[in-house]
């Protein structure tokens, strides 16, 4: 931040700024960091503001399309089970049923039940849900390009690099 003017400055700057003031020099507070995860988290902020006005308030929602796309992304992409699916999106599994249950209306999804085992039920999209992720996958990708369009490739690159080796710190 030093040297930076201030057209330069966006809003977690000053965020920033307002911390480091109040916390007046407390070695616990990183402004680096606390800039860093402030900033991804608007950026994922604006990226679901544009994936729900992309879905409107059309027969196909964002939900819908969370889910199909767990679906097909997912290490087995021809079938899961509704706790996958719900573990994967991050809803419970009341919600999951919920959202299933619209997409198998709609014929984007098959639910089957356990031939040896009932209580096992099995997801698999259809023709018609494949056709539909493939379109809306292509327009999820235009959106999420227009968001990083600031950065030029190599900057991509070295950002998804240093992502990386946060994200392996986990050691999950």
């Amino acid at each position: 931040m030093v040297g930076m003017s201030t057209e330069e400055r966006d809003a977690v700057d000053h965020h920033v700024a307002r911390w480091s003031a109040y916390w007046n020099g407390n070695p616990l507070f990183a402004p680096e960091a606390e800039g860093a995860l402030t900033r991804m988290q608007h950026i994922l902020r604006q990226m679901r503001r544009l994936d729900r006005a992309a879905y409107g308030d059309g027969d196909f929602t964002h939900e819908d399309y969370s889910t199909l796309h767990a679906l097909m992304v997912q290490p087995y992409p021809t079938e899961a089970t509704p706790a996958q699916l719900a573990e994967a999106t991050g809803v419970t599994r009341a919600a999951m049923t919920s959202r299933l249950d619209r997409l198998v209306a709609a014929d984007l999804v098959t639910r089957e039940v356990g031939a040896y085992d009932r209580r096992r039920v099995t997801v698999r999209p259809t023709a018609a849900g494949r056709a539909v992720w493939d379109r809306y996958i292509f327009e999820a990708m235009e959106r999420e390009q227009r968001l990083l369009s600031a950065l030029s490739a190599e900057e991509l690159i070295t950002l998804n690099g240093m992502l990386r080796r946060v994200i392996l710190s986990f050691g999950d």
